[in-house]
């Protein structure tokens, strides 16, 4: 499977929102495999950590984000179900597992009773161990308006911009950092399948 090609039926090809998701995916796509590579010894499934990668933020066309060339009309936290219901009409449910379960650190039903978030009432936290790898990897990278650098956050950005959510965020961040803390950041992926 191409995620490329599912990103292309979905989204036109050259325009902004395409290029924003393409090189945000792509960045976090290449975080999420050296996580991966790092460990190796749980076995992680480096090919679909790539293809759900890629195809992780595919919802926000969905959304109105005119900065990111989003002309939709859901609000940009639908983007995580959203994305599932592309990705579960194009055959690939465990990819659209993945849209749902990558905001924030996982949204929990708790979550959405007390804040009265605008989507389904369902755990939206990530369950597997490729799903978890993902979301830590995406908290790196935030999506930028076209022609801006996308630069990557350190830990201690990425909780401060979870603490205000609740420290049960921060915490769960930290907890994947802990486990996940031997992964090299900034080398070369090792083991693309």
């Amino acid at each position: 499977m191409d995620p490329l090609k599912v990103i292309a039926a979905n989204c036109p090809q050259g325009s902004v929102v395409y290029q924003i998701l393409v090189e945000h995916s792509s960045l976090v796509a290449q975080k999420a495999l050296t996580v991966a590579c790092n460990l190796s010894q749980f076995n992680p499934d480096m090919d679909f950590i790539y293809e759900a990668t890629m195809l992780h933020d595919i919802g926000i066309i969905m959304t109105y984000m005119p900065e990111l060339g989003c002309t939709g009309t859901l609000p940009y936290i639908c983007h995580g179900y959203a994305g599932r219901a592309i990705l579960e009409k194009a055959g690939l449910a465990r990819h659209a597992m993945v849209c749902e379960s990558h905001i924030g650190v996982g949204i929990t039903i708790e979550d959405i009773q007390s804040g009265k978030l605008p989507i389904p009432l369902r755990d939206m936290t990530p369950q597997t161990l490729e799903e978890q790898i993902i979301c830590y990897a995406d908290k790196f990278y935030s999506k930028n308006g076209h022609g801006h650098p996308v630069l990557e956050k350190s830990v201690e950005e990425i909780v401060l911009g979870l603490s205000p959510y609740g420290q049960d965020k921060a915490d769960r961040f930290l907890s994947w950092h802990r486990r996940f803390e031997g992964v090299k950041l900034n080398v070369q992926v090792c083991c693309i399948g």
